[in-house]
Formats: structure tokens, C-alpha cells, sequence
């Protein structure tokens, strides 16, 4: 194939920004659906060329190698149940890898004409405790990082960054992307505890504190794994080879806490809401929409699933879905916000065939996903003397789940894998402090649901599941 033949600024004709005034690190599938489309999306409108993109991979280079030879252009694919549509997107001005080159992240936040810095990095990318939600200064790159070497991690990239920036008195507003709950306040108190662990009088706290803004954000799209299909797919059509395709579902959404320390897109211009509080929306959005997805992701592996598509199928999954919601989750979110209905055009949302998005893929990192999306809820079920049961038997899926590919001597896709493999039982799990806590352990009431529901799940038939559960 030649360069001729492949999605370039030469082979196509987009509009395309002329400055860059945005960094993103962790440039992925999600950021290009999402965040790079909708900042293209409002750029159109206005007019505006100085919200190009910088994008930063932290961990493979392969994003690199697929957008770079394309000059950053993409094909972006939503695959409706009804329809399909396919738009070049081309706001990514350049992707560099940023362990391969960590001063130019560095140099990158620090420039003036950088006015936002997005962040989709997963939950794992903050090196933060799960249960407690600090940054685990114990973190052998957090501590290789606080000795002066050219920052690797996301929290000492931000604050290398931060501290050339005062200089030039030079306000940014960085914005986290991902699930975790509050994570706008999350990522301050992130950057806040690097800043002290470094020991320096330099002033960089209270300058962070008057020019630095962290505000909140909720996303939310489904963007599977692109397959070569995929790919293939798209190349007859266009006639042009494209490396770095992505495919998602139409629905999108994104809520932000309007707190800007300068300018920004006119995001609002295509559908983004900007509120005083994205509380309601992240709680919901996460206890339902991620809450169900991990729950059909082990659910489904256990009952031979390959997509998330195929396990929503499944009626005995839709059911317990659809009553974890009901009955556990809805009574934890905010009042006036319809978890149910919510819950209901989730699942319709999950069950597009077009979606090839695989149990496996929504299954890994579930140490660092189940605070966020489970264990929260459980926790103020608890306090409000409301009902556990069936947030059990979800985490007991987990539980099934990982026990179930230790003993297949399968390797998790989990930071903690080496302590998750060695678990030789659901209590041992639930007993891994910076998962569970000290309240959510396996003598706890919670906890004995758990071990009760793992056990369940490897020794009898789900279709059961109604009468243990009454």
C-alpha cells in the first residue's frame, strides 16, 4: 500500500486547525470518538483554528504509528442498529509517545497557547489507592518520578508542566475525562500530593490554587476495539487505507463543571452541557451505565459471552441487570435523576450488534474499576440501610471471574495481577485492602454476600439466581 493510497492531508480535503490549544495525554480509541470530535464538531462552527490537538500516548506506540503517517487525520465510524455514517476527523495536529520523549509532554503543557489539558489515561493511570482515593506515593513511578527523573507518570508530567508555567503566569484548566467519581476534585488533590512530596518551597501549590482549574467532566460513548473488518470495511468505501479508525455508537454525551481558568472551545455548540455541578450525571452514569457493563462483562465471560452485545442478549443477564438498577442502584443517585429509565436505554444501547465491543475488553483493570462503579453504591446503600444483594452478586462476578482465570492459568489484564492470582478464594480477594477497604472485607455483612453469591456462581446455574436472591 502506498502513501498515496493511505488518509493523509494529501489524499484528503479537511478543514484542519493551525495551532494546537489543547493537550491531551492519552490519546486512544475514546478520546478520538469523543473529546477530539466534538472539539473538531465546534471548530467547524465557529470558524475557530486555534483548538488543534497534541496528543500523548503514555504507553504503546502504536497510536503513533497509526496517526502520524496520516498527519492525524482519522475516520471516525458510527454504526447505529439502522445506520451507519463515516466523517474525517481533524483536529489532532500532532501524537507524539510519551514515554519515548517525557520532555516534550512536559513542554507541551507548559506553553503559553496551551489553554486545556484533557486527560483519558483509565483509572489506573492516576497510580491512585482505589480505596481511598489518594496517589500512592509507595508507586515505584511515582517515586522515580518525585527523584527528578524526566516524568513518566500523567501526575508528574501535570506538575513538571505546571511548574514552568508560572513564569508566564500562564492560567490552564485541566480537565479529566475518565470514570472516576468527582475526578476534577480527585486529579487536584492528585497533583496537590505530588506537589507537597516533592519538598520544594517553590510557591507551586498556591500558584495552582489561584491559576489552575480542575473542573469535573462526565463521558459517555461506547467505542469498541476497530477490527480489521473494520478497517477493511471503510478502505472499499473510501478507497483509502486508514490505520487509525475508530468506531463507536451514534449516542454521545459530555457534562462539564463550567469552571475555565481561560478560553475553550464552543463545545456548548454541538450538544456539550456546561453545569455548576456534574455530580448527578457522573454518579448516575457510572453506578448504571459502567455498573452494568462490568456486571455483563464477568457475568458474561462466565456464561461463555465473547461481547457485551451478545451478554445483554442473554435473559437471565438482562434480568439481573435490570433489577441491580432497579433495586440497588436507582435509590443511590440524585433526586430527579431517572436511573431506571436511564438503565433502560442503556441496555437497548448495549445490545447494538453493529457494537463488537468484547466482554474481555470491558473486564480488565477491574481492581481499579470496582470503587468507582460498584463498591461506591454499595457503600451509600449501606448508609441509607437500603439493599446490597444484588451489588453483591456483581462484585461476586468479579470475584467468580478472577478466581475462575487464575485457575485456567490465564494472566488478568490488572494492575494487581500478581496479587489477584495468588487469591485462592473469594475472601481472599475482598480481604486486598486497596480494593475493599477495611469496611468492605470478607467479614463484613457485604462481604459475606459476596463469598455467598462467588460461590453461587461456581457451583450452580444462574437461571437460579431469583431464588437465592429472595
Amino acid at each position: 500500500m502506498t502513501a498515496s493510497t493511505r488518509l493523509s492531508d494529501a489524499t484528503a480535503t479537511v478543514a484542519r486547525p493551525t495551532s494546537s490549544g489543547i493537550v491531551h495525554l492519552g490519546v486512544g480509541a475514546f478520546h478520538r470518538a469523543h473529546q477530539a470530535a466534538f472539539t473538531y464538531e465546534a471548530a467547524l462552527l465557529t470558524g475557530e483554528t486555534n483548538w488543534g490537538i497534541t496528543g500523548f500516548t503514555q504507553r504503546s506506540n502504536t497510536v503513533v504509528e497509526q496517526l502520524a503517517p496520516q498527519d492525524g487525520l482519522f475516520t471516525l465510524v458510527q454504526k447505529g442498529i439502522e445506520q451507519t455514517t463515516a466523517t474525517v476527523v481533524g483536529s489532532m495536529l500532532d501524537v507524539r509517545n510519551a514515554t519515548a520523549n517525557p520532555d516534550a509532554v512536559v513542554e507541551a503543557i507548559a506553553d503559553p497557547a496551551t489553554h486545556i489539558v484533557t486527560l483519558t489515561v483509565t483509572e489506573k493511570g492516576y497510580r491512585l489507592d482505589p480505596a481511598s482515593g489518594r496517589l500512592r506515593l509507595d508507586d515505584p513511578e511515582i517515586v522515580a518520578d518525585l527523584s527528578g527523573r524526566p516524568p513518566r507518570t500523567v501526575v508528574g508530567q501535570l506538575v513538571a508542566g505546571l511548574a514552568r508555567r508560572i513564569a508566564g503566569d500562564s492560567p490552564v484548566t485541566v480537565l479529566c475525562c475518565d470514570n472516576l467519581p468527582s475526578n476534577g476534585r480527585i486529579l487536584s488533590e492528585l497533583v496537590h500530593a505530588f506537589v507537597a512530596a516533592r519538598g520544594r518551597d517553590d510557591g507551586l501549590a498556591e500558584w495552582i490554587r489561584r491559576r489552575v482549574t480542575f473542573p469535573s467532566s462526565m463521558v459517555d460513548r461506547i467505542v469498541p476495539a476497530t477490527t480489521d473488518d473494520d478497517r477493511a470495511d471503510n478502505e472499499r468505501r473510501t478507497g483509502l487505507r486508514d490505520d487509525a479508525l475508530v468506531v463507536c455508537e451514534p449516542f454521545r454525551q459530555w457534562v462539564i463543571e463550567d469552571d475555565f481558568a481561560g478560553p475553550r472551545p464552543a463545545w456548548e455548540r454541538v450538544g456539550v452541557q456546561f453545569v455548576e455541578d456534574v455530580e448527578p450525571w457522573e454518579t448516575m452514569k457510572l453506578r448504571v451505565l459502567n455498573g452494568t457493563h462490568s456486571v455483563l462483562a464477568y457475568l458474561g465471560i462466565l456464561r461463555g459471552h465473547s461481547t457485551i452485545a451478545e451478554a445483554v442478549g442473554d435473559p437471565v443477564l438482562y434480568e439481573i441487570c435490570r433489577t441491580m438498577v432497579l433495586r440497588d442502584v436507582a435509590p443511590t443517585v440524585a433526586a430527579g435523576m431517572d436511573a431506571v429509565g436511564y438503565g433502560d436505554e442503556v441496555r437497548v444501547r448495549f445490545a447494538n450488534p453493529a457494537l463488537k465491543h468484547t466482554t474481555r475488553q470491558v473486564a480488565m483493570d477491574g481492581s481499579q474499576k470496582l470503587g468507582p462503579r460498584l463498591l461506591g453504591t454499595v457503600r451509600d446503600a449501606t448508609s441509607a440501610g437500603g439493599s446490597t444483594g444484588m451489588l453483591a452478586l456483581a462484585v461476586g462476578a468479579w470475584c467468580a471471574f478472577v478466581l475462575e482465570e487464575a485457575k485456567a492459568g490465564r494472566v488478568l489484564d490488572d494492575p494487581l495481577s500478581t496479587q489477584l492470582s495468588r487469591a485462592g478464594s473469594a475472601s481472599d480477594l475482598l480481604d486486598i485492602d486497596s480494593i475493599f477497604g477495611p469496611d468492605l472485607g470478607a467479614t463484613s455483612p457485604f462481604g459475606t454476600q459476596v463469598v455467598a453469591w462467588t460461590d453461587f456462581l461456581r457451583t450452580d446455574s444462574l437461571s437460579e439466581w431469583k431464588r437465592v436472591s429472595t
